[in-house]
């Protein structure tokens, strides 16, 4: 294997596990971290789980609101994993704060790899680029479907996905047509964790477990596995087919939050006593959610078709979920247990 890949965000839950995967496969990997001291973190990491060919590992430093670097980072390499996202540690006041650095970065790298003749990148965007504003429970919700930007209720960080990702489309179509592009796009990552830096995803599992959440709303999520979201980047990248579609990353079928705490509960019963089996009445989320932040997020996601198909993966990539939603939850209950986070 002498395929050269570039993996943007190396430190983080997403980026660090592609890594990994990649190197077990024998590819030649670069990763951009925003400071070089998060090197020997990364590598620490790598080792403690046993990755295989870490020599094949190289840094670069380079940052998504930064032109410099990212053309060097791209110089001899055949593909690029988009993975990295800005980072925000306080909901901006002004949601442009978040768009606006979705949008450019992504432009910023995929003008790059225009610039250095990659072959082929995949991005990965998210589920809320697609099915946030599906309400239809009678349909699939598929690839197809795209979130409505304008929906009251849509958070400014899965708008920006939805714009980043949008542009990105545009960017290809009318300045790019020659550069490979695909799109991936998951539903919650859950799954395990090579450390203790962990996706957003794994705060509801958290809440649940530590019994933050005394009262669940019987709201449904789609999940996914993070490995399995890792496989259907590596698919999507040298797959021929993959060329110009969108793939969404998900388990199958959907689970609610009480199920979640039931399955906790009975397969983790260490941790059993702390988790609330109370459930919220449906017409006490939507009265609170006129007054209640959280709450309206709630019934936003309540309202929402979580119908979803992982058919094309299946078809286009020869791609099978590594387990069940119930797998990926429990990953992450494990995760969470063995790196004291809850």
């Amino acid at each position: 294997m002498t395929n050269k890949v570039l993996v943007t965000g190396g430190t983080g839950f997403l980026g660090i596990q592609m890594i990994f995967q990649l190197l077990n496969k024998g590819y030649d990997v670069r990763t951009t971290v925003r400071s070089l001291k998060s090197k020997a973190k990364v590598l620490a990491t790598l080792e403690k789980n046993n990755v295989k060919n870490i020599q094949l590992l190289s840094f670069i430093e380079a940052d998504l609101s930064e032109d410099d670097h990212w053309e060097e980072a791209m110089s001899d390499r055949d593909y690029v994993l988009s993975v990295a996202s800005p980072v925000f540690f306080e909901i901006p006041k002004d949601e442009a704060e978040v768009i606006r650095p979705a949008v450019e970065g992504i432009i910023r790298i995929l003008k790059a790899a225009n610039r250095t003749q990659v072959k082929r990148v995949v991005m990965t965007s998210n589920f809320g680029a697609i099915g946030f504003t599906n309400r239809d429970w009678d349909s699939v919700t598929t690839e197809k479907n795209w979130t409505d930007e304008h929906a009251k209720g849509l958070s400014a960080y899965e708008k920006s996905k939805l714009l980043a990702e949008k542009a990105a489309w545009k960017y290809i179509e009318t300045e790019a047509k020659d550069l490979e592009f695909t799109m991936v796009n998951p539903v919650a990552i859950l799954g395990p964790s090579l450390d203790s830096h962990v996706s957003g995803s794994f705060d509801l599992v958290k809440n649940i477990m530590n019994g933050t959440m005394k009262q669940m709303p019987k709201l449904q999520l789609n999940v996914v596995d993070v490995r399995d979201v890792v496989d259907i980047h590596i698919r999507a990248m040298v797959t021929p087919q993959a060329v110009g579609q969108r793939f969404i990353a998900s388990a199958d079928g959907m689970i609610s939050l009480p199920e979640i705490a039931q399955l906790i509960k009975k397969e983790r019963p260490q941790v059993a006593g702390n988790i609330s089996t109370k459930t919220m009445p449906s017409w006490l989320l939507k009265a609170a959610s006129y007054i209640n932040a959280t709450a309206k997020e709630g019934q936003f996601m309540m309202e929402m078709n979580r119908n979803v198909s992982n058919a094309k993966a299946r078809e286009i990539l020869g791609w099978t979920p590594i387990g069940t939603k119930e797998a990926a939850v429990l990953a992450a209950v494990d995760s969470l247990l063995a790196y004291q986070l809850v």
